[in-house]
């Protein structure tokens, strides 16, 4: 018997693939598929239309977590999905030292390399986003042998394996996804970094431990700029935090923000029309 399914295309601006795929999840879908400049939304509901999507979305609009977006709707033959989305994952090089790879790809591995294992699943962070490899680089620049490390909207757990394969002593991840939570625990144990990274459910304000060396934030910039607070209070003196999920256009508002809650910026790394910022906590009073 011949079936059928509905594939749809979906582009915005800006373009935040953990933004589009956390509001959609909540339709009858089968997969969601990152591409470079797109996410791809797989359903066998053949019911399921481009104008669902297209009010859920205006949504996001509404509030300001999107400027734009263009849905393109499909009905394709079926295919094997697996196999598919195997197909579509490389093996990435962040830097000389960093490369990304999902558990079914054979990579060997260079003298002093270090090789994170990834498999995505339904979270944000593969490692082909300008996002990630921004905060890995920075990471891998800004973090010292036993710092103490936040990564705050965690999603698949590349970040906290990063720091925790760069020298951090210990690691604590935190989202507010389940899926999230459950994939950043699958890939903490393929890495072998369970002794290391500890992954939380929780929201920031809700973090009891305080003083952090390092805190790493890879989220959009109406969360950053909401969460300033938080991070303020859990940075210790003079510690660094790392924002990235930044477009050029929003430096200005989160510099004014950061600054503002006595924050210094000491470092910044563009990558297409993203933006990693770097500062530095200058005192240690909370705000």
């Amino acid at each position: 018997m011949v079936k059928y399914f509905k594939e749809f295309l979906i582009t915005s601006e800006p373009f935040i693939p953990e933004i589009l795929s956390s509001a959609l999840w909540k339709f009858d879908i089968s997969g969601i598929s990152e591409e470079v400049n797109c996410i791809k939304i797989f359903s066998y509901n053949l019911e399921l239309t481009k104008s669902d999507l297209e009010n859920e979305l205006n949504n996001l609009v509404e509030n300001n977590l999107l400027r734009t977006f263009e849905i393109q709707e499909n009905t394709l033959l079926e295919r094997n999905w697996n196999q598919e989305w195997e197909n579509s994952r490389e093996v990435i090089k962040v830097s000389d030292r960093i490369i990304i790879k999902p558990s079914f790809k054979e990579y060997k591995s260079k003298e002093n390399e270090i090789v994170i294992i990834i498999d995505p699943k339904m979270s944000f962070g593969t490692g082909e986003h300008p996002t990630t490899k921004i905060c890995i680089k920075l990471i891998e620049k800004y973090i010292k042998e036993n710092d103490k490390v936040l990564d705050v909207g965690s999603g698949t757990g590349i970040l906290s394996i990063a720091a925790s394969k760069l020298g951090a002593k210990s690691v604590i991840a935190i989202d507010i996804d389940e899926w999230a939570y459950e994939n950043g625990k699958e890939n903490i144990l393929i890495n072998n970094v369970e002794s290391k990274v500890d992954v939380r459910i929780c929201e920031l304000k809700d973090l009891e431990e305080i003083n952090f060396d390092l805190i790493i934030a890879n989220i959009q910039r109406n969360v950053l700029i909401e969460l300033v607070n938080h991070i303020k209070n859990h940075i210790r003196e003079r510690g660094i935090v790392i924002l990235s999920g930044i477009l050029e256009d929003d430096i200005n508002a989160i510099f004014e923000t950061y600054n503002s809650s006595g924050f210094e910026m000491i470092d910044k790394l563009i990558e297409n029309e993203w933006v990693g910022l770097v500062f530095r906590n200058t005192s240690d009073k909370s705000i």
